[in-house]
């Protein structure tokens, strides 16, 4: 069965209920999902899932600095994760608060070890994004990446 790893660092709770909405996504396409604080993850896990979606507040147009230790700490398994599946997902205090920038620096580190990242054409097209609590439109996107990042690997593993 497929396996997709969620890792995401919450303050006030808003970017864990995106992880959560996203895991509901994975089970909703038949595969393995584990959800997991960031403070919760041993860097080395992060080779052992098909796929891996990091989520993140946005703090200063970027990553919180957890999420940014984790990518850190991942360059010892360089080429470990080439050929994995990526994707990310944000929350902000404010339409102009920096989703986009934060999403595309967690792209950036998983391009940069060789995974595979889809976009979404009709979609948050670089992966879903909230402003403050998630509501029904980021909800949807959330749910939809799940699905698609599990669609994506078992097209992969044909």
């Amino acid at each position: 069965m497929e396996t997709v790893l969620v890792v995401y660092y919450s303050q006030t709770g808003n970017t864990k209920k995106m992880a959560e909405l996203i895991g509901q996504g994975i089970k909703e396409g038949h595969a393995s999902v584990e959800v997991k604080d960031v403070a919760d993850i041993a860097v080395e896990e992060l080779t052992k899932y098909d796929a891996l979606i990091i989520g993140s507040p946005t703090y200063y147009g970027t990553m919180a600095a957890p999420i940014k230790k984790l990518l850190d700490e991942s360059v010892v398994f360089h080429t470990k994760l080439d050929g994995k599946i990526g994707a990310a997902f944000s929350s902000s205090a404010n339409i102009g608060g920096g989703n986009e920038t934060t999403i595309l620096d967690i792209l950036n580190a998983m391009l940069i070890h060789g995974m595979i990242i889809q976009g979404d054409p009709t979609g948050d097209h670089y992966g879903p994004v909230a402003i403050g609590s998630p509501d029904a439109r980021s909800t949807k996107q959330c749910i939809r990446l799940g699905k698609r990042i599990v669609g994506l690997v078992k097209a992969l593993r044909r």
